[in-house]
């Protein structure tokens, strides 16, 4: 089992090359108040002065620490064996001379065999993150300590937990360390170390407390008590370090350190821990070779081993499903382009076809949430235009008084007997005009659709596209100016269908015809009825006389509108019209040249009749054009604009852009895309390279 801690070690390695957080590997956290001695814990572990010490705050940065423990007769064989990319494995050619030395992350290769000088680039490191000041940074240092003194071990050292702010530090310190150790302690695969000093009452333990946070129940948390030699005259820690005040299932260790007299006097830590083993059996005999740095080292390294053996199958496992995931990622990515003018034809041809199926419906892609491409042009044609021109009223805009004034001026100075067709023709093709503009309307949602089927195909259908946005650019920029082109022409073909149907009004329509045969008929009905309820009593003769004197007083002349009292409101569609002028007073000078519009009236029998004819005759008509409207629009707009680009569109781009100046342009990649797919790359080969270090290790080094 001792193999598996340098195993961890080596993943930490690699997944320090990508910077990722995604794996949550095992090791040790410090956790404990600010100056109860975590630094000095770590270095009597180590056996070395390395750490930044002093009073106030001084970690003020994460450190990891891997201990490595090499073996001094055995360092030329290894190196020769193992890869020359691991760590352990530069020290020989980079000139290493000492038994024990130390290398950084940050400072790649370089190796420091004197570890005041590790001290030094310590406190550098944290200047230039953190500040010269007293805030902390969450961004870690990495430090390999190779020494045949060490055990295997990978502790992270915290900053400590602190309450007050001092000097310039944040007024939300308390809240950033108390974050920044959650974070670390947290991770289900870490063991905590909770260092607390002994001249305080565990009780109030801060490093305890938030440890129980996070572990409820113990199970991956290690009591370490410092400063025993400390305590008050008359005290000791026994009731303590025998787990009867506060119990821990890991276990509770009490420890010595240095006091800052002797390490400004420059005591060395092995003097430091043989002073410990005197302390302990003078003071607690009997709990002595259960104490002591040395028992801590190798409790932490038992600790981690069985920590590591339990943690494994699962980080396998994890492993392996994150390499698959990253595989895929890398795939949708797209390899980089070898043959440039290949790739531009295969991805033109690509769009043209996808554009196309998405119009036909065929598209591998199919909308779910919304109608798109071919469905909602269909949409467009039968219900948003078909319903647009159903709700057209065939006399909209038309009033009664407007017929009669049509059919007066077609008259001219005569009475006329009979109505006129020019007034027919002429209100006809006034209401006719009106299918005009939803028509116009109609190519323009289609327009506006085949616009949006280019942004659906470049989203859904082919996302080497986004690899390439001067491409995407450039190949939405030819089919919107194909679409553009096509715009007028159909504007034009549609403006012509309306034209068409205002330039000859076809009375002798069958269907025209066979309306006007039905409206005849009912028109004779009507009269004969109203012959019926005539009293007996009145001859015929003086019954058609009484008639058209009514006719020839009150409707064929202007004073029979200007008459006092006949302010009546008209029937039917008459009473729908706004208020229209009243009619002049008696006694006052009227001339008639200056009425504008004929007054509210009530008309005469013959008004009536030859305004419902009129009427009917052009609702009739209406009906006949708005359904040839209705079914030759759609066929103009998939002919003149739909059909032409399916069809020119694949011609269109490769004219456009298939050209040898072009190619290098089109095919840069975003850099964007180009940094996502080395970085996918990179976190591929960091899980393949664990994923091969974990295979490495023998069923037989779990047990």
């Amino acid at each position: 089992m001792e193999a598996l801690i340098p195993v961890i070690n080596k993943l930490q390695d690699v997944f320090n090359t990508v910077g990722a957080d995604i794996i949550q590997l095992p090791q040790i956290a410090v956790v404990g108040t600010q100056s109860s001695g975590k630094s000095s814990v770590l270095e009597s572990l180590v056996g070395r002065d390395l750490l930044p010490r002093g009073t106030g705050i001084v970690t003020r940065r994460p450190l990891i620490l891997q201990l490595v423990n090499v073996d001094p007769e055995d360092r030329r064989k290894s190196s020769e064996e193992n890869e020359p990319n691991s760590w352990k494995n530069e020290r020989l050619y980079k000139g290493v001379d000492g038994e024990e030395w130390g290398k950084f992350l940050h400072t790649k290769n370089k190796v420091y065999t004197d570890f005041d000088e590790i001290r030094q680039e310590i406190e550098n490191e944290t200047e230039r993150i953190s500040g010269n000041n007293k805030g902390i940074s969450d961004e870690p240092i990495h430090l390999k300590i190779f020494s045949p003194h060490v055990v295997n071990l990978t502790l992270v050292d915290l900053p400590g937990i602190t309450k007050v702010p001092v000097g310039d530090q944040p007024k939300d310190i308390e809240l950033q360390i108390r974050e920044l150790i959650l974070k670390y302690i947290s991770n289900p695969n870490c063991i905590i170390l909770a260092v607390t000093a002994a001249n305080t009452d565990m009780a109030t333990s801060e490093a305890l407390k938030v440890a129980r946070e996070v572990d409820t129940d113990g199970r991956r948390t290690l009591a370490v008590v410092t400063k025993l030699d400390l305590m008050d005259a008359g005290t000791d820690a026994m009731d303590v370090l025998m787990g009867r005040v506060i119990p821990v299932k890991l276990g509770l260790i009490g420890v010595v350190n240095r006091s800052q007299l002797d390490i400004n006097n420059k005591k060395c830590v092995a003097d430091s821990i043989r002073d410990e083993y005197a302390f302990l059996q003078k003071k607690y005999p009997s709990l002595a070779n259960r104490n002591g740095t040395k028992y801590l080292a190798r409790t932490l390294n038992r600790l981690l081993m069985h920590h590591i053996r339990d943690c494994l199958p699962e980080l396998k496992t994890r492993i392996n499903v994150l390499a698959a995931q990253y595989q895929s990622l890398l795939g949708s990515y797209g390899e980089p382009v070898d043959d440039k003018s290949s790739t531009l034809l295969q991805l033109i041809t690509k769009f043209a076809t996808e554009y196309c199926n998405t119009i036909e419906g065929t598209a591998k892609y199919i909308e779910t949430t919304e109608l798109c491409g071919g469905a909602r042009i269909c949409y467009i044609f039968h219900e948003t235009f078909g319903r647009t021109l159903e709700s057209v009223d065939p006399l909209g805009g038309l009033t009664t008084i407007d017929v009669l004034t049509a059919i007066r001026n077609a008259t001219g100075p005569r009475p006329a007997l009979f109505v006129p067709e020019v007034s027919f023709e002429l209100l006809v093709k006034r209401q006719v005009k009106r299918l005009e503009e939803p028509s116009l309307r109609c190519v323009e949602l289609v327009h506006e659709e085949m616009q949006r089927i280019i942004q659906h195909c470049s989203n859904y259908s082919t996302q080497e596209l986004l690899r390439f946005p001067k491409l995407h650019d450039a190949i939405v920029e030819v089919v919107t100016s194909l679409l553009r082109k096509r715009l007028p022409v159909t504007n034009e073909m549609v403006h012509n269908l309306v034209a068409i149907e205002l330039a000859y009004i076809n009375t002798k329509h069958p269907d025209f015809a066979d309306a006007c045969g039905v409206m005849n008929n009912n028109i004779e009905e009507q009269r004969r009825n109203r012959m019926r309820e005539l009293p007996s009593a009145v001859p015929r003769d003086k019954m058609a006389g009484g008639a058209q004197g009514e006719q020839e007083g009150g409707t064929g002349t202007w004073r029979g509108m200007l008459k006092k009292g006949e302010e009546g409101q008209s029937e039917d569609r008459n009473k729908q019209q706004s208020s229209v002028p009243a009619s002049p007073q008696r006694g006052h000078a009227v001339n008639l040249l200056d009425v504008p519009v004929p007054v509210a009236r009530k008309l005469s029998a013959r008004e009536q009749r030859d305004c419902e004819v009129i009427e009917r005759l052009i609702k009739s008509y209406f009906l006949i054009v708005r359904k040839n409207i209705q079914d030759s629009v759609p066929k103009a707009v998939m002919h003149f604009l739909v059909n032409h680009v399916k069809d020119s569109l694949q011609s269109e781009l490769v004219g456009q852009l298939y050209k040898p100046a072009l190619l290098d342009d089109l095919l840069t990649e975003s850099e964007d895309m180009a940094q996502r797919r080395n970085e996918a790359a990179d976190m591929l080969k960091a899980l393949q390279r664990a994923s091969q270090v974990i295979a490495e290790i023998r069923e037989t080094h779990l047990w």
